[in-house]
């Protein structure tokens, strides 16, 4: 697994890092431990997935925020009650099973109680393969997916009877792989143009995407809502922001030098981008970034051959 050098913000919380068990993470947070562990996904599901994670809060009454992010497919192993607040403001308690879309705004959750939760990141090709309809539909929302299909249902219970992690992600990734369904080269292509104009633009342009893919932008929005939850502008924004905020956490860049080389027009806007997609300024990530800030943006830490989008998803 590829590594990077971990910098503690003054102010945040200390993270901890398993030597023992690989991509194993904690923070000391004000309500009490957090934890997170990463399992990167079997070379065979690396285009459909990114990292499986087992989350844990030992405290009751702890809220945070996650950053805009891809699919999330979640399972509940402790813990009862919360909620999800969206960037709309709108409130939804999340089932055991639950199936969030896309987010393209920064997501609050409060938990009533301690918990445990295992996920895993889904990218356009698993969201098509578990769930299918257009993303945009579901795009800042969530889905009770035990209620779509009962084999969800018995996972959670056999994984709830489990104590070994490993052996969890193992079974997580089987009943994912059962799942998976081929796509047409024209597709897998189509997406591969995304992904890296993605992640290869500073300040991803819509012209650029044209001209790779060689489609309109009215037929690129409708395949990118299909498969991303958004039109493409919208995704070059949250892009953009996603990569600034582990630029500025992690490598301990200038959010001000960052500012003029990423296509903003100016600080007061860049400011508002990252607040937006992260939840919290540039200078909260600098100084005192949340625990589950931290956690999440260690997802970089999963390298090898990982793609780029995986770790950031």
């Amino acid at each position: 697994m590829g590594s990077y050098p971990r910098h503690t913000p003054e102010g945040a919380g200390s993270v901890t890092a398993d030597q023992e068990t690989p991509l194993s993470y904690r923070v000391e947070a004000e309500h009490g431990p957090v934890s997170l562990r990463y399992f990167a996904p079997p070379e065979s599901l690396c285009a459909y997935f990114g990292s499986l994670y087992i989350f844990s809060v030992t405290s009751s009454g702890y809220a945070d925020v996650t950053r805009a992010d891809v699919p999330q497919l979640r399972f509940r192993l402790e813990g009862q009650g919360g909620n999800y607040i969206f960037q709309d403001g709108m409130v939804l308690s999340p089932p055991d099973v639950c199936l969030l879309g896309p987010t393209f705004g920064a997501t609050r959750f409060e938990l009533d109680q301690p918990a445990r939760v295992l996920g895993t990141s889904l990218l356009p090709a698993g969201w098509v393969a578990l769930y299918g309809d257009d993303a945009s539909a579901m795009a800042d929302s969530a889905f009770d997916m035990a209620a779509c299909d009962a084999d969800y249902g018995l996972l959670l219970q056999k994984l709830r009877s489990m104590d070994d992690a490993d052996a969890m992600a193992s079974l997580c990734w089987s009943f994912l792989g059962e799942r998976i369904r081929p796509f047409a080269d024209s597709t897998w292509r189509m997406l591969e143009a995304v992904d890296g104009w993605l992640m290869d633009e500073g300040s991803p342009r819509i012209e650029t995407l044209v001209e790779r893919t060689g489609l309109s932008a009215r037929q690129l929005a409708r395949l990118t809502n299909r498969y991303y939850g958004a039109p493409p502008k919208l995704l070059a924004r949250k892009y953009r922001a996603l990569r600034c905020s582990a630029r500025i956490a992690l490598d301990r860049e200038s959010w001000q030098v960052l500012c003029e080389d990423g296509g903003f027009y100016d600080q007061s806007h860049f400011i508002r981008e990252i607040k937006h997609f992260i939840g919290l300024t540039p200078q909260q990530l600098q100084n005192e970034p949340s625990a589950v800030a931290q956690l999440t943006l260690l997802r970089r830490s999963l390298g090898g051959d990982v793609a780029v989008i995986n770790r950031m998803s």
